[in-house]
């Protein structure tokens, strides 16, 4: 690693330095030079370090990183049915967990800009189950940010609305009656528009998804493990609900998401400002202390990225989103061993961020040089 950045530092010295006078000769282009050393360099460094990890983990899934539309790295290992020994491939539909939550907060946001409600609006003046004393002051900015103090819709708060952080699932489901209530639409009538928006053909809700590809979810190891059972069709049921964490997609789907998503294909540019602002900070148990915006969580400190992980029994997932060089990480899987905690099943993906943040990191300061 230390070689390989040392060599490409020294690459762009080379290039940076002002060469003598001599016979003219059509003029060198340098910049396209490094740009293409740079990503030759990212595609090595890639494959040597995200391999090792698929190797440490024996990872079942799928890896991909993109820069705007170049595949930089793209890596499919193991089975998306055990029984029958399908293997998954670039087609495999994933269950994506909590990474659903970032399409909620854009369809209250798609809401708000064609005039049917405000982020700082109560949740009150449109579901009947927020018309009571305790809930009364929760506005939708607050259940987007998880600020609201709800853990389980019925139950008390655990603070004053607006003073603290608490992810609440059940705070997303209730953006998603907001969604359906001031749309005049099902959640996932507005969430196949989305869909369709940015281009995504291979994406539906859990509970409506009909068609073939999809990567069945496991607990346990590839060795021993049993099916979770009712797949994908719970994912719509009260335990877990669609607009919190009931999508199915693909790795296809998910990089023309990020990139429509962050180049403005979506939302108006203020919108899409409002969407990214850190607006809270969460002390997430895997990944660490983060600020956290509306539905995607935000790195404190360089470099700059936008990111979500998700969890639903046996699919581990995470979509990271890195603004200066327009790249996509994304980390689709269908078996986890529940076991041995959260903090294992998250060490692959833990592991993949800490390698694109640190590349991150040494192409924003080569590139600042040059």
């Amino acid at each position: 690693m230390i070689k390989n950045l040392l060599f490409l530092s020294f690459f762009c010295f080379l290039f940076s330095c002002t060469t003598t006078e001599g016979p003219k000769i059509a003029p060198v282009d340098k910049k396209a030079i490094i740009d293409s050393t740079i990503s030759a360099f990212q595609k090595t460094l890639l494959e040597q370090q995200i391999d090792s990890a698929f190797k440490k983990y024996h990872f079942n899934g799928s890896i991909a990183v993109f820069k705007d539309t170049i595949p930089l790295y793209r890596r499919e290992n193991g089975y998306s049915d055990f029984k029958k020994k399908t293997k998954i491939d670039s087609n495999t539909i994933f269950a994506i967990g909590s990474v659903s939550k970032q399409f909620t907060a854009v369809l209250i946001l798609l809401q708000m800009e064609h005039g049917k409600l405000n982020v700082t609006d109560k949740a009150s003046k449109y579901l009947k189950e927020f018309q009571i004393k305790e809930y009364e002051n929760i506005t939708i900015h607050q259940l987007l940010n998880h600020t609201s103090g709800l853990n389980l819709m019925g139950g008390k708060l655990m603070f004053k609305s607006g003073s603290d952080f608490y992810y609440s699932n059940d705070g997303f489901n209730a953006l998603g009656k907001i969604v359906e209530k001031v749309s005049g639409k099902s959640y996932h009538e507005n969430a196949l528009e989305l869909f369709k928006k940015a281009g995504m053909s291979h994406s539906s809700t859990g509970d409506i998804f009909k068609g073939n590809n999809f990567a069945s979810a496991y607990v346990g190891t590839p060795a021993k493990f049993s099916e979770v059972p009712n797949m994908p069709k719970r994912l719509g049921g009260s335990e877990i609900g669609t607009p919190a964490g009931g999508i199915l997609s693909t790795i296809g789907d998910l990089h023309l998401w990020n990139n429509a998503l962050y180049n403005g294909k979506i939302l108006k540019p203020e919108t899409l400002k409002l969407f990214m602002a850190k607006s809270a900070e969460r002390h997430h148990a895997i990944f660490g202390k983060m600020g956290y915006a509306y539905g995607i969580m935000l790195n404190i400190g360089q470099p700059n990225s936008y990111f979500h992980s998700g969890y639903v029994k046996g699919s581990p997932s995470l979509n990271i989103y890195y603004p200066d060089t327009k790249t996509s990480v994304i980390i689709l899987s269908n078996i986890a061993d529940e076991e041995r905690g959260k903090g294992a099943i998250f060490r692959p993906h833990i592991e993949v961020k800490k390698i694109t943040d640190h590349l991150e990191n040494t192409l924003n300061q080569l590139r600042s040089k040059h």
